[in-house]
């Protein structure tokens, strides 16, 4: 059996916070969608996407961060920018799981 999403989460903030990141905010909501885990490593503010899977069959986990998630990730994240007013450079991470098997995607996709 899989990960459910929280348990995922949970793993890939551990996962994290080992390779130092800093967790600042998870499952952030606004009326653009949600962001998993919000993190500073050093002085970056990385948004990060995590993904899991049971198996490969169908594809990996990270095929789901489509261009359309992009989007919508990216107008989320700026609604945080906004809102807390950082001052930081940012980028979009993503953590996946398949099986037993975490993979982090640094700066996994660019917004124009």
């Amino acid at each position: 059996m899989g990960l459910t999403g929280g348990q995922a989460e949970e793993r890939a903030c551990r996962y994290l916070k080992g390779l130092g990141y800093e967790i600042v905010a998870r499952n952030w909501r606004c009326r653009f969608g949600e962001i998993d885990v919000i993190a500073r490593e050093g002085d970056v503010l990385v948004f990060v996407e995590v993904k899991a899977r049971s198996a490969n069959r169908f594809g990996g986990p990270e095929g789901a961060v489509d261009p359309t998630k992009q989007r919508r990730l990216a107008a989320a994240a700026r609604r945080f920018i906004q809102k807390t007013g950082a001052e930081l450079p940012a980028r979009f991470d993503v953590v996946t799981f398949v099986g037993d098997s975490i993979r982090l995607y640094r700066d996994a996709f660019r917004i124009d």
